[in-house]
């Protein structure tokens, strides 16, 4: 049997897309225990992934063409 060893090829990396920028968010002990129940009960684990895709996805709700990089009309767009 012959075995083939596959070399993984290192991902090319967008820097744009670096995670460079911090927010904090400060919950009560309510909202705090809302949140750690919500995840337990959900089985999530990265509460930062969580909390990011939740308020993205609000913001796209609101105003969908945010990353259509073509249009002058968006908050991305270099002027």
């Amino acid at each position: 049997m012959q075995r083939i060893f596959l070399l993984k090829r290192k991902k090319q990396k967008d820097i744009n897309l670096k995670r460079i920028n911090r927010h904090a968010l400060l919950f009560n002990n309510r909202e705090k225990r809302v949140i750690d129940e919500y995840c337990r009960k959900h089985k999530i684990k990265n509460k930062s992934k969580f909390m990011r895709e939740s308020i993205m996805a609000t913001i796209l709700q609101d105003y969908p063409t945010l990353f259509e990089f073509e249009e002058d009309n968006t908050l991305f767009t270099s002027r």
